[in-house]
């Protein structure tokens, strides 16, 4: 008996495979059968065991930690399926580093951002699904379409269930304006927004002032990305000095590098809600963080790409 196969097929990289099982799971299918190695010189090596002629290929493999080696491998699937006679290959990536290098900020520096973009595409991805890039114009970046999917409903699903009373949601920058606000009007709340100007190397803002009232509410801190937690820190102390009741930060890329999670626990924050974009580490689980998986999201996401339907209304 001839054997009967899926319209597509779900590879799931190393970077985050209990992500990747969640959202076959979603789907009600089970992750391709695949080889990924390294070899003792450290190069990668990858084979798809299964038929993949003809068909839809969704390869699903964030770039976080190691960087370079998650973003090789995902290269290195994309040229295993295209060689494969793959019908479309989509590189699902819920977390896109280097992200933050959109654009030239000093003298004779790269635009890393759409450098990345160029090689997933000269690989032979033909559609690319993402959450919350750190800038929404760098979809542009990219030749082939992007679907760009956002934390917001499953935070507010969450947040609606956390009897949080008066709360506002609160932007950590004007930068991040947009995204708080999409949420404080799907939920409702209100909605303030920190004030920040950069001061000496990048990784050091100082807080100026909070704009909105807070004094007396409960306050969400919504943001793209945790990386040292220094600005999410002092953002969080603005806010208790300027009469907060209390203060949740809900970020979609835990990233948590440098100490930022000790720095957390000493902080004014409450509670650290993530999405599961990042595998957190042993070591970074700790009782205050609370992971919300956005597996179901992005399996819809795969669902209607891979059926030709609208994918806007998963859209903030």
């Amino acid at each position: 008996m001839a054997e009967k196969y899926h319209d597509y097929i779900v590879i799931a990289g190393s970077a985050n495979r209990p992500l990747a099982e969640k959202i076959c799971d979603f789907l009600g299918i089970k992750p391709a059968d695949a080889d990924i190695m390294k070899f003792a010189n450290d190069n990668t090596f990858v084979k798809i065991n299964e038929n993949i002629r003809r068909r839809d290929v969704f390869i699903i493999q964030p770039t976080c930690r190691p960087t370079n080696d998650n973003l090789m491998e995902l290269l290195i699937m994309i040229d295993a399926v295209k060689r494969a006679s793959a019908s479309s290959i989509t590189a699902v990536i819920p977390y896109f580093d280097y992200a933050r290098s959109d654009k030239k900020d000093q003298p004779r520096v790269p635009i890393t951002a759409k450098l990345v973009a160029d090689m997933i595409t000269m690989a032979g991805a033909s559609r690319v699904i993402t959450m919350e890039l750190h800038a929404e114009q760098i979809q542009g970046f990219f030749d082939i379409p992007v679907d760009h999917l956002y934390f917001a409903p499953v935070l507010k699903d969450y947040l609606q269930d956390f009897d949080l009373g008066d709360f506002v949601i609160v932007a950590p920058d004007a930068g991040g304006a947009n995204r708080a606000r999409g949420i404080a009007v799907r939920i409702p709340a209100s909605l303030a927004i920190i004030d920040k100007r950069r001061v000496g190397n990048v990784d050091y803002a100082e807080v100026l002032n909070v704009v909105g009232d807070v004094k007396g509410k409960n306050c969400v801190l919504v943001d793209d990305i945790v990386d040292t937690a220094g600005t999410l820190v002092r953002a969080a102390e603005a806010l208790k000095n300027s009469g907060a009741k209390s203060v949740l930060a809900a970020i979609t890329h835990a990233v948590l590098s440098d100490g930022a999670v000790a720095k957390i626990e000493k902080s004014a924050i409450s509670q650290l809600i993530v999405a599961d974009t990042i595998p957190i580490p042993v070591s970074n689980r700790i009782d205050m963080i609370k992971v919300l998986t956005v597996s179901s999201l992005l399996g819809e996401a795969i669902k209607r790409v891979q059926k030709g339907e609208s994918v806007s209304s998963l859209f903030i």
